[in-house]
C-alpha cells in the first residue's frame, strides 16, 4: 500500500495571483468566488509540510485567515483589506502531502466596524480544522505600500493588471 496521495484542484478554482505579501507563502493556492461567498484551497506540497510530513499548522492558520477576512469583506460588500483582530483555530485532524484542502466561511456577522465569522478547513477525509475570526473594518479602502488600493485576494485578473 502506498501513502502517495495525488488529488487535483477542483473545477471552479483559479490560482491566486502572486505579489500578495505573506499570502504568497501558500502558493500555489487557489480561490473560488461565487457572489458573496469565497472558498480558498491548496494542494499540500512539500513546502507546506512540517518534519512529520503533514501540513504545518501555520499554513492552516494562514489559509483560515485569508478565508475569514475575505468572507467578512464579501458579506459587507467591500473589497478592501481588513486587519485581523482575533483568529482562533482548532486543529482536528491532519492533512497529508498531496491532499486538496478547501477552506470555507460558514457564518458571518457584520457590524459597523467589525466582522465576525466561523468556518472550516476540509480535505477528502473530512474536517481538518475549525476557525473563528474577528476583523476590523477601517474607514478607508485599504492601502498597499506601492499605492494600490483594495484587497489583492479579491481583485479579478483585469484589476490586477491595471494596478
Amino acid at each position: 500500500m502506498s501513502d502517495n496521495i495525488e488529488e487535483a484542484v477542483p473545477a471552479g478554482f483559479e490560482q491566486l495571483p502572486t505579489g500578495l505579501g505573506y499570502t504568497d507563502s501558500l502558493q500555489p493556492s487557489y480561490r473560488r468566488i461565487e457572489g458573496d461567498s469565497a472558498s480558498f484551497g491548496l494542494l499540500v506540497q512539500a513546502q507546506h509540510c512540517n518534519t512529520m510530513g503533514i501540513c504545518h499548522g501555520g499554513v492552516l492558520m494562514t489559509l483560515a485567515d485569508i478565508t475569514a477576512a475575505t468572507g467578512t469583506n464579501l458579506a459587507r460588500g467591500v473589497t478592501s483589506g481588513s486587519p485581523t483582530v482575533h483568529l482562533s483555530i482548532d486543529f482536528i485532524s491532519s492533512a497529508r502531502l498531496g491532499q486538496w484542502l478547501r477552506a470555507d466561511v460558514e457564518q458571518v456577522s457584520v457590524k459597523r466596524r467589525f466582522g465576525f465569522c466561523s468556518g472550516g478547513i476540509y480535505n477528502s477525509d473530512g474536517v481538518v480544522a475549525r476557525f473563528n475570526g474577528t476583523f476590523y473594518f477601517p474607514d478607508h479602502k485599504g492601502m498597499w505600500k506601492d499605492g494600490r488600493r483594495g484587497d489583492g485576494v479579491l481583485q479579478q485578473p483585469e484589476q490586477e493588471q491595471e494596478n
